[in-house]
């Protein structure tokens, strides 16, 4: 066979093979949209936002509509949308040929629930940001309460770490170094209900059983932090055994290398 018609076959070859591909992608793009499949991560025991939850809030914003073709799905929108929700730590939002597509999310973590001098409430989260509530959802983490100017609109932890002006003013980043530890401590978790922040610059912390009052102190750094919990955690695993849950009214680390108890009358 002449060289001349090989080259001409493969040309109708390839065009013909072009041809089938157009037509199917433009039959695929007419189909009607499924629903995605959602896959939601959650850091920890608390989901704030379910796939039904999820649903619906794109369909009240008519990302998600009736009769909807593949092509008209605006994947760029949807994830924008999504990682703008207040629970959303992460999304990928993606199709597959055929029209099936998939929403993967993973939700922040919250870490103590905030209660403000403005009568405000929101939740701090693993990260140190802010995380507002959602109707229908609660996390079962340490409340902190107490002399907390910190504002449901508040920047984050990290921002106030690395601005010196705000260090001295701003408590969100003392919170946020008790209650990470707390929420990442089998023990302390288990343990610890309450945060408050008195007047004088001290917390306080309220366990959820025993009754006991523990003086905490400050809480200016990770490594004040991490040592006033390591004399904690001898004290409730030496001591406690021993004395029983109701010998103390009062548990102070505030001090340097010491433990002061204060004995119930």
């Amino acid at each position: 066979m002449k060289r001349w018609i090989k080259i001409a076959l493969w040309g109708l070859f390839g065009i013909g093979l072009v041809y089938i591909l157009i037509s199917i992608k433009s039959t695929m793009e007419n189909l009607t949209l499924s629903e995605p499949e959602i896959h939601i991560t959650v850091q920890g025991e608390h989901a704030f936002l379910t796939p039904d939850e999820l649903l619906s809030r794109l369909k009240q914003k008519n990302y998600l509509y009736i009769d909807q073709k593949v092509k008209e799905l605006n994947l760029e929108g949807i994830e924008a949308f999504i990682i703008a929700m207040n629970e959303v730590k992460t999304v990928k939002v993606y199709k597959h040929f055929g029209g099936k597509w998939n929403i993967d999310i993973e939700l922040k973590k919250p870490i103590c629930r905030v209660f403000n001098n403005f009568g405000q409430d929101f939740f701090l989260d693993s990260d140190g940001n802010v995380m507002l509530k959602t109707i229908g959802h609660t996390a079962r983490v340490p409340i902190v309460t107490g002399d907390i100017n910190d504002r449901a609109n508040s920047i984050s932890v990290r921002e106030i770490i690395n601005n010196d002006s705000l260090k001295s003013i701003r408590k969100l980043d003392d919170v946020y170094r008790i209650s990470n530890y707390v929420c990442n401590d089998p023990l302390m978790h288990s343990l610890i209900g309450q945060i408050h922040l008195t007047k004088a610059g001290d917390f306080i912390l309220t366990p959820i059983v025993g009754g006991q009052k523990i003086i905490f102190g400050t809480a200016f750094s990770d490594k004040e932090v991490q040592e006033k919990f390591k004399k904690l955690k001898i004290f409730y695993k030496e001591a406690i055994p021993y004395e029983g849950w109701n010998k103390y009214s009062e548990i102070s680390v505030k001090f340097d290398k010491q433990i002061v108890c204060k004995k119930r009358e």
